[in-house]
């Protein structure tokens, strides 16, 4: 599995510029808004939340109350700064349509048409599109060399039993289908069958790829039914991990949210 944030939200050059339209907003305790440390989904999240509650306007929110929200020490005795204290409190009231602002664009390849299934029952917030067996190939000869697949970490030699005195192990069994599938899949092709019905035959455990945008909301969600310990199967788990690891490093002040998921 390998997973790649490739796009998440950013300011506009327009609403940075507007910016200057407010100079005597900008100073607060002797900052200004430009030296201080914030995030474009920070700056989002902040827009979108004090609109609900702000006589400002949403494109001067930022100018005339940024300095105020990120520049001051979070008023309820908890780390950050007041922008900190205004996040949790928004996630913590479950207000968190506010969240659906920031979104974030992934590429993930490699998983097993298994977590596809699992995957796509997220709908509310997440937009797919998945790499095609219809139109892809996955004959050995192909471009492809064949489907590659996912052996579930419970599929190992440790794991097997005896038959008429042989040790029969998990990952041979496994193995031994998985090649089987493939001659299968070839020899279809080669009496002619088309790419969409051989396809038929490929199996669950079958790689995939795909690109995933999904907002910040919904990958909270997501995390909170899908991290390790929740009874997740193990690949999904992982994903949901390096779901969170992705975001976090582009928005660290959400790291705390994913952990309360």
């Amino acid at each position: 599995m390998k997973v790649n944030l490739i796009a998440h939200t950013k300011l506009s050059e327009e609403f940075y510029d507007s910016f200057d339209k407010y100079n005597e907003f900008l100073e607060y305790s002797g900052n200004k808004l430009d030296d201080l440390d914030v995030t474009d989904g920070q700056a989002v999240a902040l827009t979108a939340i004090r609109t609900c509650y702000s006589a400002n306007k949403p494109s001067e929110i930022v100018a005339k109350e940024g300095v105020k929200y990120f520049g001051s020490k979070a008023t309820d005795g908890e780390a950050g700064t007041e922008a900190d204290r205004l996040f949790r409190q928004i996630v913590r009231s479950k207000h968190l349509s506010t969240l659906e602002h920031l979104s974030f664009t992934f590429a993930i390849e490699g998983v097993s048409r298994a977590l596809l299934a699992q995957l796509t029952r997220h709908r509310i917030g997440f937009s797919y599109s998945v790499q095609s067996q219809r139109y892809i190939r996955f004959g050995s000869d192909d471009k492809t060399g064949g489907f590659d697949y996912v052996v579930p970490p419970s599929i190992t030699n440790e794991k097997s039993f005896e038959r008429n005195g042989e040790k029969i192990h998990a990952d041979a069994i496994f193995e031994r289908v998985m090649e089987l599938l493939q001659e299968a899949y070839d020899d279809l092709r080669e009496a002619g069958v088309p790419p969409e019905d051989a396809r038929m035959v490929l199996p669950q455990a079958a790689t995939t790829n795909l690109v995933m945008t999904a907002n910040l909301r919904a990958l909270l969600d997501f995390y909170g039914k899908r991290r390790k310990g929740r009874g997740a199967q193990a690949e999904i788990a992982e994903l949901a991990e390096e779901l969170r690891k992705a975001v976090v490093e582009v928005e660290p002040w959400t790291d705390v949210f994913f952990e309360q998921a």
